[in-house]
Parts: structure tokens; C-alpha cells; sequence
């Protein structure tokens, strides 16, 4: 186990729309014995895609903020969202490349009273169980095991790329949401889209919606009976988004979306209402049916 102290990073959406996400998590952390320090400092990330188009500097002292707030706390970070870890990640890549644009950071943070030094570590949720709990102790853990389950994983854009910056996993052949999955004693399946980005950064309208279209086609190709991911943005665009898909397209998919750590949470024995699983668009009633 990883001695330093870590906070985590909760960001906006699963403060404002999902906090089932954040229960989840510390239910099934708690489980786990990885103790949690909690900071109330923390802003937005701010947002990776359109904040950083606009005024790159700008988020870049934002981001700056939020690491300098974890340094001034003797802590690392963990986030539970894909598009956080990226914004922190690449801020704290790019400042560690660029001293001159450090010190431009520092002289907008100096009129707040904050320094940014660089000695703060950011990883994303899995990375922490994968790395310091590890997935024997997760496996160990489980109590209601979630054997012929089988999920469609979605990996999303921000945890694995660019990969220059992020160093998760492999960008093109990654495995950390597979091992974890297994760890619950359900099955992943490796489908044709799960590497494809859930669209939520496409400013067309329709985009979106198709690439939806795509993702769950894959999935129930395969015969999978959920998905599993680790990001609330593609949450926000899958569990309402194959609703939509079905009013578009007249197809219905009704395939549950299930956050990694109340996946887990289910294997260690927490209830439907202990996750905030009640609380989804499309109910995972069908999946607990078969392991309890």
C-alpha cells in the first residue's frame, strides 16, 4: 500500500449529478481498508476539451490551483473521473516540461497566496486499486462473487491517452478495467467499441447520439449485460443516452451502466440503494437477480 495520504478529487458532475459515484466508492473503499483524506478546497478541474480551447493558460492555472491546494495538504490526488485525471495529469506534465510557463502559472497564483512546485501525484481511481490495493485484496473482498456476469467495458478517451502523458496502460490494448472486473468474479468482454469515445465533446448533436448508437450495438453483439466504466461524463451520455437512441432509432437496448466501484460494491455485498444503483435510468435488476 502506498504510504503517502490521498484525497480525493471529486470534481463537478459527480458532486452535482452523481453522487451514488462517490458513495460507491467509499463504501467500497472503506472495504478495503484505503483510507481516504478529505479536502474541501478543491474547484473544477477545470473541463479538458472546451476551458483549454479557450484560454489554455487559463486552465492551466486553474489546474496549477488544485495540485498546489493537494502540496500545501502533504497529499496525492485521486480522481474518480476520466476527464479530471487528464486536465490534472497533462497540467502536470506540461509544467514540468515548460519552466518559463511554470512561473507564469506561479505569478497568476502568487495573488492568491499559492505556489506551484510539482511534487504532487495524480492518478485515477483504478490506478490506485490496481497499484497499491492491488487485485488479490480486491478479489478477497468480494462476498457475493458476480461469476456469468458479463461486462462490456468502455474505456473512454481521457484515461489512457495521450499516452505520452498518461501512462495508465497500454493506450491501444489495455487491461486494468479487465483485471479489476475480474476481481468481482464477472466476466469482460472485449467488444468492438471500447475504445470509442462516448462523443460527450462533439458539438454537432447528432454525432453523439450515433456514436451511442455504435457503443451499444457493439455491446449487445457481444452479450454483455452491462457496462462497466469509470467516467461520469460517458455515464451522463450512455445511461440517458440509450434512451434517446431508443426514441431516434426505435431500438432498445436496456443495457444497465454500472460505475466500476458499484460493480464492486454489489461483489462485497452493499445493497441497491447503498450504491445509488436505484437511482440509474436503466435498473440493474436484472443483474442481481442472478447473484443474490
Amino acid at each position: 500500500m502506498n504510504e503517502r495520504k490521498i484525497a480525493p478529487f471529486w470534481g463537478c458532475m459527480i458532486p452535482a449529478k452523481y453522487p451514488q459515484m462517490e458513495a460507491s466508492i467509499r463504501r467500497s473503499l472503506g472495504r478495503l481498508e484505503v483510507p481516504l483524506v478529505d479536502i474541501d478546497r478543491f474547484t473544477c478541474c477545470p473541463d479538458p476539451i472546451y476551458f483549454k480551447a479557450r484560454n489554455k493558460e487559463q486552465w492551466l492555472a486553474v489546474a496549477a490551483r488544485n495540485l498546489a491546494v493537494a502540496e500545501e495538504e502533504d497529499v496525492d490526488v485521486m480522481t474518480a473521473c476520466s476527464g479530471c485525471t487528464s486536465t490534472l495529469r497533462e497540467a502536470s506534465f506540461l509544467l514540468a516540461e515548460d519552466e518559463e510557463l511554470k512561473e507564469r502559472i506561479n505569478r497568476r497564483l502568487a495573488r492568491i497566496g499559492m505556489r506551484y512546485e510539482g511534487t504532487t501525484r495524480v492518478r485515477h481511481l483504478v490506478e490506485v486499486l490496481r497499484d497499491d490495493v492491488g487485485v488479490d485484496r480486491i478479489r478477497e473482498s468480494v462476498t457475493r462473487p458476480l461469476n456469468d456476469i458479463k461486462v462490456a467495458i468502455h474505456y473512454g478517451c481521457h484515461l489512457l491517452k495521450p499516452s505520452q502523458i498518461m501512462h495508465v496502460d497500454d493506450a491501444d490494448y489495455p487491461e486494468i478495467l479487465e483485471r479489476l472486473v475480474e476481481a468481482t468474479g464477472a466476466t469482460p468482454i472485449n467488444h468492438r467499441e471500447r475504445l470509442l469515445c462516448c462523443g460527450k465533446g462533439c458539438l454537432s448533436d447528432e454525432i453523439p447520439i450515433q456514436m451511442t448508437r455504435d457503443i451499444f450495438a457493439s455491446i449487445s453483439q457481444a452479450g454483455a449485460d452491462c457496462m462497466g466504466l469509470i467516467c461520469p461524463t460517458c455515464f451522463s451520455s450512455f445511461d440517458l443516452g440509450q434512451i434517446m437512441v431508443a426514441r431516434k432509432f426505435d431500438e432498445k437496448y436496456e443495457i444497465p451502466v454500472i460505475y466500476y466501484c458499484q460493480l464492486l460494491g454489489i461483489a462485497q455485498g452493499f445493497s441497491i440503494e447503498e450504491l445509488g444503483l436505484d437511482l440509474h435510468r436503466v435498473k440493474v435488476d436484472s443483474i442481481l437477480a442472478r447473484v443474490c
